[in-house]
């Protein structure tokens, strides 16, 4: 593939890491690496020394892990935050101080600027030994900087289960290789060994190969070696004009501070959006060429077909910079395969491996000052695609025979694609939009999408549509606020009229605003069209059409959703994507119950404050969640079941298989049970039970939390009895629904009233159960004096209800 030039405006990367040797001590040689901050390796001896110009002059500081775990918690080119720190000489020590840029001034009185910085702490990181003097610069030996537990990997190694890890310093050693030093930024890289002798040797394997867990992520989990990042950054130049956060515009706000020289009439405390610094050629024009366009490079480490994708997604953001007033403002390319990606003058798109399936991260590299960012690094992780190819499989139930599916690879491609847009988007500034969902494909990447899935002529699922091609207007909206330059000559009033303007508009005359990362979590999250992976602009309803398409593609899957020649025991894998299906749909329908509608509103925008949902849509929303706990909706047919045999060796079942009471084999019931804990899980959470009570006390026409508790009682315990497995599996449904009812009454976080409310149901139920007749069969007979038994020792010992104890369903995300 053909690529772009450079831009011209890049220093030469031949300043990249130096080959010139200087003589040390007889017999010695030293490397010298010269950039932003010299540094001089001694390989004989191990030693890292540093050069030392820029006394008393601030630089930023990071750290991150350059080899990681193979896991999220600990992965490649995880970053640290910045930090602003400077070089201070005392005496015989050279100290790296971190500067405190949480409390500042904007006076330009000397005399307050010093009342402030002897108020709050300063942090001395390091103190070195200035080894010699010549020409203005320090030589200090920086190994011992270098080789320490800088991020506390130690602890973090230790949250993971496997007992306590501590750093070993004889097998620690700083990596001659991975020492850099260009115009910009210079780094050492260290080599960190962890140990724990009590560690477990024992390896895992899963379905398809791949190891999980920590004492199979490593080569001997009783030492385990990370590598770690030592990061010296130039500070931009001046001349970038921060701009103040705005909760409506979808920017991050990840520059506070309290300012003590700010009028009284203002807050103290300082919000900057972090943006990159684009300006205009000519600052008049409406559209013009950019000084400095933003390019993003993608990493040569993705495969293809995948490569071309992130290339192709990230892409999309030519149209919102146009939108913006700016022409060839912004590009994407592959990465010269003469240039590092550690160079901080390349924005990346970094492609990593991992052993599990997780989140893919859009982060940045800023100026705490001003909040301008530095760098752009997105890393797009492996093994995602291999489970949108799954989703896939399990939805088509596609292979008549070997032959490969072109929709299978379609699907994936078009999630990368708008997987690579979405992380991008973070590293331009924004961040999530959970509201996007409801206006379709054509608002904003950065939503979590669900794919679109529709029925054809013949009743088999549809994929063609599954995700968007583009970003969306909000895109072009946020990205119009964020990067506008507008006209010389405007005062900062007149500015910020104009910057009010963009977003106050596009809420009044096209009913788009934003809703953020916390206001999408089903557990605490209260908007009802705030979701994370949903579709529709009405929960409910699209709940109820999604179970109506996990029904029909439920008929057709069977031994076609795999290829021929591998064990058919890994059907239970691919079908556990389809078998949750409405899962994240269940959970976008059930935040409607005690649910708030409400915006990010200013004082004067006229945008809409809050709202509570009607009594009518809660309704529907509860009616359908409760759909979710049929047996019609969880009970497999007997000719599936009788595909799905016991795992052969070296196939061991991983996170993604359903749980289950049977041992070996495939549990229907388990997966039953694990469907409906999920939709319990939600529905009978603490603080929505806590916000229904609340609602209906201010609205009579609202349910109440009794009407949502026997909802749920009429439509399982109090249900017509089926037969066969049906029968069984409303036996188990029935079960999950006490647990969760015991486990509200007893919660510590839900409030009194709350309590007292399941508490009461609960009882009613006993009641209806000890005066009902007794069932004819003796397995309901069992099952339901178990109930009132479990219901009698809750009022003995609540606290011993607090966990429900039924089985959790696989996580599924991130899909």
């Amino acid at each position: 593939m053909t690529h772009r030039p450079i831009p011209q405006d890049l220093p030469d990367r031949a300043a990249s890491p130096a080959s010139t040797f200087r003589e040390g001590s007889p017999g010695d040689r030293v490397r010298r690496l010269d950039g932003f901050l010299p540094l001089l390796w001694d390989e004989a001896t191990g030693r890292l020394q540093i050069e030392v110009r820029r006394l008393d002059e601030d630089f930023l500081y990071i750290d991150r892990i350059s080899h990681g775990l193979g896991d999220h918690r600990l992965e490649r080119g995880n970053l640290s935050r910045p930090t602003v720190a400077r070089f201070e000489r005392r005496g015989t020590r050279l100290l790296l101080v971190a500067r405190n840029m949480a409390w500042r001034t904007s006076s330009a009185e000397p005399a307050q600027q010093l009342a402030v910085r002897q108020a709050f702490p300063e942090s001395v990181l390091w103190s070195f030994e200035i080894l010699s003097e010549q020409d203005g610069a320090l030589l200090v030996d920086g190994t011992a900087f270098f080789l320490r537990d800088a991020r506390g990997l130690a602890a973090q190694l230790s949250g993971l289960g496997q007992g306590s890890y501590t750093l070993d310093p004889a097998r620690c050693a700083i990596a001659g290789e991975g020492l850099r030093a260009f115009p910009l930024n210079s780094q050492a890289e260290s080599i960190l060994t962890f140990v724990n002798p009590a560690a477990k040797l024992r390896p895992f394997w899963n379905g398809d190969g791949l190891r999980e867990g920590l004492m199979a992520l490593a080569a001997d989990p009783r030492s385990i070696t990370l590598r770690l990042r030592h990061c010296f950054i130039q500070l931009p130049e001046p001349g970038f004009r921060p701009r103040r956060f705005d909760p409506r515009s979808s920017f991050f706000n990840s520059t506070v501070f309290h300012d003590f020289g700010v009028s009284l009439e203002e807050p103290g405390d300082v919000h900057y959006a972090i943006r990159h610094r684009l300006e205009k050629k000519d600052p008049n024009a409406a559209v013009s060429e950019a000084v400095k366009p933003i390019v993003y490079y993608v990493d040569r480490g993705a495969p293809e077909p995948m490569r071309t994708a992130l290339l192709e997604g990230a892409r999309w953001w030519e149209k919102a910079f146009e939108a913006a007033g700016f022409r060839n403002a912004y590009r994407v390319e592959l990465l010269p395969e003469d240039a590092d990606p550690l160079d901080i003058r390349y924005n990346m798109i970094t492609w990593v491996p991992r052993a599990t399936r997780g989140f893919s991260t859009g982060t940045m590299i800023w100026d705490p000052r001003t909040g301008e960012i530095i760098k752009g690094e997105v890393t797009l992780t492996a093994l995602r695609d291999r489970h949108l190819r799954m989703i896939a499989e399990a939805l088509l139930s596609p292979y008549e025979d070997g032959t490969p599916c072109p929709e299978v690879e379609k699907l994936m491609l078009a999630r990368l694609r708008q997987l690579s847009a979405h992380e991008v988007a973070h590293t331009l500034g924004l961040d999530h939009n959970h509201i996007a969902s409801t206006h379709g494909q054509d608002m904003s990447v950065c939503d979590y999408p669900a794919p679109l899935l529709t029925l054809d002529a013949e009743g088999r699922v549809d994929l063609s549509r599954a995700y968007g091609e583009s970003i969306g207007r909000w895109d072009e909206i946020s990205i119009t606020w964020g990067y506008s330059q507008f006209p010389p000559g405007l005062t900062e009033a007149e500015e910020q009229a104009a910057l009010d303007a963009i977003l106050e508009k596009a809420e009044r005359e096209e009913g788009l605003y934003t809703l953020a990362q916390q206001d999408g979590i089903p557990e605490s999250g209260v908007h009802p069209k705030g979701h994370h992976w949903d579709t529709g602009a009405d929960a409910p309803d699209e709940l109820l059409r999604l179970l109506k398409i996990r029904e029909a593609a439920l008929a057709r899957f069977g031994e076609r959703a795999i290829k021929p020649g591998r064990p058919l025991a890994l059907l239970a894998d691919v079908l556990v994507p389809l078998f949750m299906l409405h899962r994240y749909q269940t959970e976008a329908a059930v935040k409607l119950l005690g649910g708030l509608e409400f915006r990010y509103a200013l004082r004067g925008d006229s945008q809409l404050v809050t709202r509570l949902v009607p009594g009518e849509d809660q309704r529907r929303a509860l009616r359908a969640v409760l759909a979710t706990l049929s047996p019609e909706v969880l009970t497999l047919r007997e000719e599936l079941l009788l595909l799905l045999p016991p795992r052969p060796p070296e196939y061991e079942r991983t996170r993604d298989t359903f749980r289950g009471h049977t041992g070996l084999t495939f549990d229907p019931l388990g997966a039953a049970e694990g469907a409906a804990t999920h939709t319990l899980s939600f529905l009978f959470h603490p603080h929505r039970a806590a916000r229904i009570v609340e609602h209906h006390q201010r609205d009579a026409s609202l349910p109440d939390l009794h009407e949502v508790l026997q909802a749920t009682l009429d439509a399982t315990w109090h249900a017509p009895a089926g037969q066969g497995l049906a029968q069984a599996v409303k036996l188990r449904v029935e079960h999950v629904v006490l647990r969760h009812l015991l486990a509200l009454a007893a919660a510590e976080e839900a409030s009194p009233l709350v309590r007292a409310i399941a508490r009461e149901v609960a009882a009613g139920l006993r009641a209806t159960l000890a005066a009902a007749a007794a069932p004819a069969d003796a397995m309901t007979r069992a099952h339901r004096a178990a109930a009132m038994a479990a219901i009698d020792a809750f009022e003995r010992a609540p606290e011993a209800f607090r966990h429900p104890g039924t089985l959790p369903p696989p996580p599924g995300m991130p899909i």
